[in-house]
């Protein structure tokens, strides 16, 4: 795995971090991006400065898209792996008071962003020597099974596996294989407020166990080991008691 370069969007708290640590350790050098460069410098320090690389940017931004690939291909002169981790969350209200802004914000931050990256990274890894890389898209549980409440996060998480199979299959003839995770509560600033409870399908609020992140950075890790011939078109890994398989 030495000297594989990746690219990890929302790299620098929760999942992104615990994934960017996983990647270090298989031998990996990784630029995390994200909106906050202190947040980026810190996730950097904590893991190892001379592996860590941070650089700012927002991923709905397609001019910063586009600043931080070029940054990547100057430096490195190659893209191994590309995580399109970042995502937010929006207000848990009904979908018809969902004002428009928000609709917007989640389809930047968790569509648009990730469709952008994608779209530089084939760009470096189709002509690069030698060819191909890797893509794995954070689908969340939610690319298939939504929550009350949650239509533009559910929404845009359930455009990303059309996304990861439209990339999956335009990147087969140039050895760029594109796969998806969709993780299921695992403990990051996001998912904060799930032990003090979560609306459920019939309205209640119960409280959800949550995993280590831990857990889905070992899952990106071995997806990222494979050979090029090989894929992993979707993995979920989730906290085994949380409410998501079944009625209820």
């Amino acid at each position: 795995m030495s000297d594989k370069i990746a690219v990890v969007t929302g790299g620098g708290t929760g999942v992104g971090k615990a994934i960017t640590a996983a990647l270090v350790a298989d031998g990996h050098q990784v630029v995390i991006t994200g909106r906050r460069e202190a947040v980026l410098k810190d996730a950097a320090a904590a893991i190892d400065a001379n592996a860590v690389h941070p650089f700012a940017a927002d991923v709905a931004d397609r001019a910063a898209v586009a600043r931080l690939f070029a940054h990547v291909e100057q430096r490195f002169g190659r893209l191994d792996l590309l995580v399109n981790n970042a995502g937010v969350f929006s207000p848990s209200v009904p979908l018809e008071e969902l004002p428009a802004e928000e609709w917007n914000k989640a389809v930047g931050a968790n569509l648009s962003g990730s469709f952008f990256c994608i779209q530089e990274a084939f760009r470096i890894m189709k002509a690069q020597t030698p060819r191909g890389g890797r893509i794995i898209n954070n689908g969340s549980i939610s690319a298939t099974t939504p929550r009350p409440n949650s239509a533009p996060y559910t929404a845009t998480k359930h455009a990303i596996t059309g996304l990861t199979k439209s990339a999956s299959l335009d990147g087969r003839r140039f050895d760029i294989a594109v796969g998806q995770i969709d993780i299921g509560n695992a403990a990051s600033e996001m998912t904060s407020k799930m032990s003090g409870g979560v609306m459920q399908a019939d309205g209640t609020m119960r409280p959800e166990p949550t995993i280590d992140a831990a857990h889905i950075a070992r899952a990106v890790a071995y997806m990222a080991s494979l050979p090029l011939d090989a894929n992993v078109l979707t993995m979920t890994v989730m906290a085994n008691q949380m409410p998501f398989v079944g009625r209820g």
